[in-house]
């Protein structure tokens, strides 16, 4: 089902499935506003959540309830790529008589098929990879015929969470080039996570294509060996304000590359996640997620490897 947006396909799912005194349990490594929605939003009408760490299963485990209808997990997560296993949360999901449900926006389905693995919903923020050039905001919400024609139709014929029928077409257009550019655009994120790995000026790079990820094997099984095109770096620095101002200072010497909060287009954008995506979290939320000040986010586009090299040397090295 398409969408207006990302979040309203979001929501268009949590509408549809819950009610008050139902219990949710998602990831805390998510997108700002998805934690926002479940954790502030819906627990005014009565829904609990518990939110867990998105690498540990036991903790999943753990905060099942009996009423819990939605394990919501984001694979890998925005930004810091964390990978969560999703065969694993479906058995658990499914065990305890709940669904699973998948953010499916970075790795796309030409990575990743989590209903392969046991996943019962897929989400997507079509305003990203699917589309590709920044054109239109979208969203989408795939399940079985039966959720669809029972469940979520329903909702979305009463609430109006519907794409428009010109930005359906743009995205249409988008899809036609979403395999090749999903191929080019993580064959440069790889490129530049190694780079940017062994620059003296970076704490730590996060891309699920780099061996030292945490969870790079199960990235490699569960996404056809592709690393994706998101990339989040760590600046050095002794002090949260340090760091703030390091990663502006990076940020505010690009000339060739986009400072945008958007990501999944060709061209390529960087951010600053604990400004921006996730500039709504208490400093407490966002350090609980593992988002400090000095982290920049990376969405690889399809310009020349170098090219990007250079514009993002302007300011690192110069710190």
């Amino acid at each position: 089902m398409a969408t207006s947006s990302g979040m309203s396909s979001i929501m268009l799912m949590l509408f549809s499935l819950l009610k008050a005194g139902d219990h949710v349990v998602f990831s805390q490594s998510m997108f700002g506003s998805t934690i926002k929605l479940i954790g502030t939003e819906f627990a005014r009408f009565g829904v609990e959540s518990s939110i867990v760490p998105q690498t540990d299963i036991a903790a999943w485990k753990a905060a099942v309830r009996p009423n819990t209808k939605i394990l919501f997990a984001e694979t890998p997560t925005n930004p810091l790529t964390d990978v969560c296993d999703i065969q694993a949360l479906a058995d658990i999901a499914h065990n305890a008589g709940a669904l699973l449900a998948v953010d499916n926006c970075f790795a796309t389905p030409v990575f990743q098929r989590p209903t392969l693995m046991g996943a019962d919903i897929i989400m997507h923020s079509g305003t990203k990879f699917l589309d590709g050039q920044g054109r239109v905001m979208a969203g989408a919400l795939c399940a079985s015929q039966k959720l669809v024609t029972e469940k979520f139709l329903p909702v979305m014929k009463n609430t109006g969470l519907i794409l428009s029928p010109f930005n359906a077409w743009v995205l249409l257009k988008g899809l036609e080039t979403l395999d090749i550019r999903m191929r080019a655009q993580s064959e440069r994120a790889l490129q530049m996570a190694q780079w940017l790995e062994q620059h003296p000026q970076i704490e730590r790079a996060y891309y699920p294509g780099l061996p030292s990820h945490p969870q790079h094997a199960l990235a490699m099984k569960q996404m056809s060996g592709n690393g994706g095109a998101l990339i989040s770096f760590d600046v050095k620095a002794s002090s949260p304000e340090q760091a703030r101002e390091r990663a502006f200072h990076v940020l505010d010497s690009l000339q060739v590359l986009s400072l945008c909060t958007n990501l999944g287009d060709t061209k390529t954008l960087l951010t600053h996640p604990a400004t921006t995506s996730h500039g709504k979290l208490s400093e407490a939320q966002r350090q609980l997620a593992g988002i400090g000040q000095g982290m920049i986010r990376l969405s690889v586009g399809l310009e020349h490897v170098e090219d990007m090299k250079i514009d993002l040397a302007r300011g690192l090295d110069t710190i």
